[in-house]
């Protein structure tokens, strides 16, 4: 298949999709995954393999709550350990009753939670009927909605999937009646396999969760790894740093290819083109998997890469702006 001829499609339900990108392009033996907004650098994990042999502690899982609640500035009795905050969101959905709207175009689990389809709004302040659902900030532009534009009734679900570069922008730390905010550990630890995220809620909420999850949510690696990355702050620094040098290293590559910066986290970048679809051949016949959208026609999400393929990135976008 010729790189003019590769479908969108099959990419734009989520990122990290590399078995379509080898069967798209067979001919290519390495591939470089930026579609998933992940950190590229992963906390150092020390795994035992004897953690394997017994059940989870609950005296551990609540460590690893009081950790994460420490980080977030949440408090522990309303900070739950979910596995994975995508299966958080779809439990809420079955939770809460009565209706629900979705802020904006975002992530697709934002809709799928719910078990009917919620309605989509574009101004926050005059919602009032039911559940309200947002990122903060929002993938894949990064807008970060102001706290005064939320409802002050109802219930209001933040999801902060892409907040820990941007700590201050948190909510986590703020005990309003009918605020939910979910955070994921896994993008910015880099271990989107370990499955962990946390729901910060109301107390009720929270009961209802661990109700719905029983005695073992968490299994003993991820609880251990979370614990320990939680607090271990000087990691958490240094991250935060190659974070946004990253970041800004990532901004030069793509103005100097001739490309407008639309938005974005310190996680990811969105730019816009008309050429959109071109562009993603290119990378993609280039062995690097980039992030499309059916909705936004003209827009293309690219994470940053890990430290040995800066060149392979630099040397693919300057064929791009040269041809």
């Amino acid at each position: 298949m010729g790189a003019a001829r590769v479908p969108i499609a099959p990419f734009a339900e989520h990122g990290g999709r590399i078995d379509r990108a080898r069967a798209a392009m067979p001919a290519v033996r390495d591939w470089i995954d930026l579609s998933t907004g992940l950190a590229p650098w992963s906390y150092p994990a020390q795994v035992d393999a004897a953690m394997l042999e017994r059940l989870p502690d609950p005296a551990a899982l609540a460590a690893l709550e009081q950790s994460a609640a420490a980080a977030f500035g949440s408090h522990p009795a309303r900070t739950v350990a979910v596995p994975g905050s995508d299966l958080a969101l779809r439990l809420l959905g079955q939770m809460l009753p009565g209706r629900a709207a979705v802020l904006g175009r975002g992530y697709s689990g934002h809709v799928a939670m719910w078990p009917v389809t919620p309605e989509r709004i574009a101004a926050p302040e005059n919602y009032d009927a039911g559940t309200l659902i947002l990122a903060r900030p929002n993938n894949p532009d990064g807008a970060m909605i102001a706290v005064e534009r939320l409802p002050r009734t109802g219930t209001v679900i933040v999801d902060e999937a892409f907040v820990d570069a941007t700590p201050s922008d948190s909510l986590a730390g703020e005990e309003t009646s009918g605020l939910i905010v979910l955070r994921s550990f896994g993008k910015f630890y880099g271990l989107a396999g370990l499955r962990l995220g946390f729901v910060i809620a109301p107390e009720g909420v929270c009961a209802g969760l661990r109700r719905l999850l029983g005695d073992w949510p968490i299994g003993s690696m991820a609880t251990t790894i979370g614990t320990a990355a939680y607090r271990d702050t000087a990691w958490q620094s240094a991250q935060y740093e190659r974070l946004h040098v990253a970041m800004s290293r990532l901004d030069a590559l793509l103005t100097a290819a001739g490309l407008t910066i639309a938005g974005g986290t310190p996680f990811f970048r969105l730019v816009e083109t008309p050429a959109r679809d071109a562009l993603f051949a290119h990378l993609l016949a280039a062995g690097i998997l980039t992030r499309p959208f059916t909705d936004r026609p003209h827009h293309l999400r690219l994470g940053l890469p890990r430290d040995d393929d800066w060149p392979t990135l630099t040397k693919a976008l300057a064929q791009w702006s040269g041809s």
